[in-house]
């Protein structure tokens, strides 16, 4: 019997996380395989321990509560090194509390698991629920991270990750900056399923156009040699174009493309080596819930 553990990192979403954990608890029933719960509590300021009422089909259910609020990333990429230095397992799904990532899913991910011989699976967008404007900005996020990285990346941090994956991942410090980019970079041969992003239990999306140009921009700053060699050929290509009628206005281009090198150059910063190795510091005790 096969061993997975379902990854989720929470911030102030107590409500969300009891009912997402229900629905997990009612989806795994006639699966024939052993289910764990491991919730990453990024230092939330409000209480999000619940009574927890249908867990039969979990086999155990853990909070991790950390020290400092270090963001969605760095949560999935903490929690991924707890439970491979900690836990024994098979694969790991990591997935959002907030229930946009849906748990019927997750048999999905498993059937397709048992299936195959130590290969990881993406969740790859074939539906969104937000709004018009959501959805043609996240078309530009798409279109644009293609364009200067030559990768096509379709998935968020919904997957089912073979132990050997996240191996590869620990060992990647891009993973402290960018989950879907870092993947997308040290495993080139990913399975994948059709996955619904859904709506949040309660409340609006967390996901802000500031927040969704942060996350398009780290994950182009993972495979920034290939972003710095197109820019060039982009800068020498378009300052020929546009050399008998410069202007302000045509020189635009220009300027917002060294904006956008100047943000993945910070935000390439974050991937620090040092910070993820040590990331299991950060824990300030653990709840066993089940």
């Amino acid at each position: 019997m096969k061993k997975y553990i379902t990854l989720i990192p929470i911030y102030n979403d107590r409500e969300s996380l009891t009912k997402l954990i229900e629905n997990i608890n009612s989806e795994v029933k006639s699966l024939n395989s052993e289910i764990s719960v491991i919730i990453i509590n990024d230092a939330s300021s409000q209480q999000i321990i619940d009574k927890y009422q249908n867990t039969e089909n979990i086999n155990s259910i853990e909070i991790i509560n950390m020290k400092e609020n270090r963001g969605h990333a760095r949560c999935i990429a903490s929690g991924l090194k707890y439970i491979f230095e900690k836990k024994e397992f098979d694969y790991v799904i990591p997935m959002d509390g907030d229930g946009e990532d849906s748990p019927e899913e997750i048999k999905n991910f498993i059937q397709l698991a048992e299936q195959t011989e130590d290969k990881s699976i993406i969740g790859e967008r074939v539906k969104r629920s937000e709004s018009l404007i959501f959805k043609v900005c996240y078309q530009a996020h798409k279109i644009l991270t293609f364009a200067f990285t030559n990768q096509s990346i379709k998935f968020g941090n919904y997957t089912c990750l073979s132990k050997s994956t996240v191996e590869k991942l620990l060992n990647e410090k891009a993973t402290w900056n960018s989950f879907s980019g870092s993947l997308k970079k040290v495993e080139k041969d990913l399975l994948s399923i059709p996955s619904i992003r859904g709506t949040r239990y309660f409340g609006p999306s967390k996901m802000s156009f500031f927040n969704l140009l942060k996350h398009s921009l780290s994950i182009i700053s993972v495979f920034r040699k290939t972003v710095l060699i197109r820019s060039a050929l982009f800068i020498v290509f378009y300052i020929l174009l546009i050399k008998s009628n410069a202007s302000i206005i045509t020189s635009l281009p220009l300027v917002l493309l060294l904006v956008m090198i100047y943000s993945i150059s910070n935000l390439a910063l974050r991937e620090n080596m040092d910070e993820f190795d040590d990331c299991l510091k950060n824990i300030h005790d653990i709840d066993k819930i089940k």
